[in-house]
C-alpha cells in the first residue's frame, strides 16, 4: 500500500535544467510558504539570482550538484553569513566556510541561507529558538522536530533540494520523520565537523536531508572526507558510499516497540519490517544507553562545549537550553566511568548484532508531539523523542531515516535503518526499498553502482550469501551485493557440513548464488578465513567468468551430492 499524501510535499526529483531556474523555483517556493521562522539568515533574492547566473554562465564543468539548491543549519559556518546557533548574542561572522560547505560550493550547489534550530543543537523538538518555530508542513499545531528544524522544513516544503543538519542525538532523523523526507546520519568522523559549533564533539556529525535516499547519498559523497584539522575525523576503511543492490536474503533485526510508541507508529513500523526476513531482538541495552545521553557524562560534554557561556553569560541562552546545559556542571567523574563501561558493553552487543543481521530497523520517533504539549512540558516529550535515536551515535553506528506512511491523524511516520560504522552504501538499498514501498511519485531508483576499478566481483554459493552466517565476513571487508547469478551447467554441488563445496564435473548442472563486489585489497583477507578444501578460482557464470568459491574435487568424493537442489539456499530450505 502506498500513500498519495506523500507526493503532496515531495516535489519531483527530476533535475532542474539550470541554476537560474533552480534559484527562481526556490524563491517562489519560499515566498509561497511564507514561513520566516525557517531562516536565521536568508540570501537576498537578487544576490541569489546573481550567484545562479554566474553558475549558469560557467556551465556544469562536471560538478555533481550543479543547479541544486541547499540550506545550511546555522551552527555550521558559511563565509559571509553569520553563525548564531540560534543564540543572537553568540552571533559571529566566520571568515571561512566549514569544509563540508566549501565542498558543496565547489560541487556547484547554490546556498539559499542559514536555517533555524534548537539553540546550540540541544533538543529534538525544533521550538527552542528565539527566531521562532518553523511550521510543520503537515499541521502547524505539531512540532517540526529538531534540532535541525529549519533545514528539514525547507526541504519538506520544497524550497531546497537538500539541506545540511547536524546529528548528535537524532537531530538529523527526527525532523526528517516529521517532514516526510529522508535523513542520512553518517558515520561519526566521516564528515569534517571543523567549522561546526559543537554539541558533543566526540559524537557529533553533519547530516543530510533530501527527498530520496540516493539524493542524500550523493550529497554525502561530496561533503565526506578526512580532515586532519578535525581530531575526530577518520579515514574510511573502504569505499563505503558505493551503493549496493538489495539482497533478497538479507536478515533485518527489529524489536517489539508497542509499549514505547503510539499505536499508529507501531503499526507502520511493523509494516515496514514485514518487507524483510526479520529477527526480533531485545532492545533494552540500547535503550539504557540512549538514556545516558541526557543523564550521563555527555551532558557534561555539552557543557564543556559552551563552558564560557554557561559560566559567564548564561542569561543569553534559551531557558530550556540553559537548564539542560547547566546540569552538566554537577556531573561526577566516577559516574562517567560507569557510563563508559556501560557503553562499551552496548557497542559489543551492537557488533554481535551486526555480525548476524544486515541492519536494525526501528521507528524514527515514537510519536509527534503538539506545540501545546511542549508548552505544558518542555522536557518530557523531547526526552521521549530520543528513544530510538539517542544510542546510535554513542554506539558508533550509521543510520538512514525514511518515510514509512501516514497515521490516521494525517501526520507522517518514519522508520530508521541502522547499521555499523561505514555501512551507508549498503543501508541505502534497504532504506530506499522501504521508502519506495510506501511513497508514490518518486523518480526511478538508482541502480547499484558499477564495479569500481579497485573492486573485484566474487561469486558466493554458500554461507557467505546474504542473511547466512558467514555473510558478515564479506560485509565487514566492504563487500556489497550486486546481483543473483547462476553458473553454466558444468558444476556439481556437495554438502560439507555447514557450507557447500562446488567443483566442475560431467555431467554438471547450473548452481545458484550471489555476486558480491569486494575491495580488491580485501580478497586475500577473506580467503584467509576460508578453510580447505575450499578456495577461490574462476567460475563460469551464465553471463561470463567471475572469481568464486570452488572446492578441490578430490575432497568431495565422500560428501553428499546436493546438485539436484540447484543451490545452497534450496538445500537449507529442504532441511527445515
Amino acid at each position: 500500500m502506498k500513500t498519495d499524501r506523500a507526493a503532496n510535499n515531495v516535489p519531483s526529483n527530476s533535475k532542474i535544467p539550470s541554476p537560474l531556474a533552480a534559484a527562481r523555483q526556490a524563491i517562489a517556493a519560499d515566498h509561497g510558504t511564507g514561513d520566516s521562522a525557517i531562516w536565521i539568515a536568508r540570501v537576498a533574492d537578487d544576490v541569489l539570482l546573481a550567484q545562479a547566473q554566474a553558475l549558469e554562465d560557467e556551465g556544469p564543468r562536471g560538478r555533481p550538484l550543479w543547479g541544486l539548491t541547499c540550506v545550511i543549519k546555522d551552527n555550521i559556518d558559511v563565509a559571509g553569513l553569520p553563525t548564531t546557533a540560534a543564540c543572537p548574542d553568540f552571533s559571529h561572522m566566520p571568515s571561512d566556510s566549514a569544509p563540508a560547505v566549501r565542498r558543496l560550493i565547489d560541487a556547484g550547489a547554490l546556498i539559499l541561507g542559514k536555517t533555524n534550530l534548537d539553540q546550540f543543537a540541544t533538543g529534538l523538538v525544533g521550538v527552542r529558538s528565539p527566531y521562532g518555530i518553523p511550521r510543520n508542513v503537515f499541521d502547524p499545531a505539531y512540532v517540526p522536530g529538531g534540532s535541525s528544524s529549519g533545514s528539514a522544513v525547507a526541504v519538506a516544503a520544497g524550497i531546497a533540494d537538500f539541506g545540511l543538519g547536524t546529528d548528535t542525538a537524532g537531530s538529523g532523523r527526527v525532523p526528517a520523520a516529521f517532514g516526510n523526507i529522508v535523513g542520512l546520519k553518517p558515520t561519526v568522523g566521516a564528515i569534517s565537523t571543523t567549522g561546526m559549533v559543537p554539541a558533543c564533539r566526540s559524537i557529533d556529525t553533519i547530516s543530510v536531508f533530501a527527498r530520496t535516499v540516493d539524493a542524500a547519498l550523493a550529497v554525502q559523497r561530496v561533503i565526506g572526507g578526512y580532515d586532519a584539522d578535525d581530531p575526530y575525523s577518520r579515514q574510511p576503511p573502504f569505499r563505503y558510499l558505493t551503493r549496493g543492490a538489495l539482497a533478497a536474503g538479507a536478515k533485518i533485526a527489529m524489536a517489539d516497540v508497542d509499549a514505547l510508541c503510539e499505536p499508529q507508529v507501531a503499526a507502520l513500523y511493523r509494516r515496514s519490517a514485514s518487507l524483510f526476513a526479520t529477527e526480533t531482538i531485545d532492545l533494552a541495552p540500547f535503550l539504557a544507553v540512549a538514556r545516558l545521553l541526557y543523564d550521563g557524562p555527555w551532558v557534561a560534554e555539552r557543557t564543556a562545549a559552551l563552558r564560557d557561556i554557561v559560566t559567564q553569560r548564561p542569561e543569553i541562552m534559551h531557558p530550556t537550553t540553559r537548564a539542560i546545559v547547566e546540569g552538566g556542571l554537577t556531573r561526577k567523574t566516577v559516574d562517567a566511568f560507569d557510563a563508559f563501561h556501560q557503553l562499551a558493553h552496548a557497542r559489543r552487543l551492537a557488533a554481535t548484532l551486526f555480525a548476524r543481521c544486515e541492519a536494525l530497523i526501528l521507528p524514527t520517533a515514537p510519536f509527534c508531539p503538539t506545540l501545546a504539549k511542549l508548552e505544558a512540558d518542555p522536557i518530557g516529550p523531547n526526552t521521549r523523542l530520543g528513544t530510538f535515536t539517542n544510542f546510535v551515535n554513542l554506539c558508533d553506528l550509521a543510520a538512514i531515516a525514511v518515510p514509512a506512511g501516514f497515521g490516521s491523524d494525517g501526520m507522517p511516520v518514519g522508520v530508521t535503518v541502522i547499521g555499523p560504522a561505514w555501512s551507508e552504501g549498503r543501508l541505502a538499498a534497504i532504506a530506499d526499498h522501504i521508502h519506495r514501498s510506501f511513497t508514490d511519485g518518486l523518480a526511478p531508483p538508482a541502480a547499484s553502482d558499477p564495479v569500481a576499478a579497485d573492486e573485484t566481483p566474487l561469486f558466493c554459493i554458500g554461507a557467505h550469501m546474504a542473511g547466512l552466517p558467514l555473510n558478515p565476513q564479506v560485509t565487514a571487508l566492504g563487500g556489497r551485493f550486486l546481483r543473483t547469478a547462476r553458473t553454466e551447467p558444468v558444476y556439481r554441488l556437495h554438502a560439507l557440513g555447514n557450507r557447500p563445496g562446488m567443483a566442475r564435473a560431467t555431467p554438471g548442472a547450473s548452481i545458484a548464488g550471489e555476486v558480491w563486489a569486494l575491495p580488491t585489497a580485501a580478497i586475500g583477507a577473506l580467503l584467509a578465513q576460508v578453510p580447505p578444501p575450499l578456495g577461490f578460482g574462476t567460475v563460469a557464470l551464465e553471463d561470463g567468468p567471475c572469481l568464486g568459491f570452488l572446492a578441490e574435487p578430490q575432497a568431495l568424493a565422500d560428501a553428499p551430492d546436493i546438485t539436484s537442489f540447484g543451490g545452497w539456499r534450496a538445500w537449507l530450505a529442504s532441511r527445515t
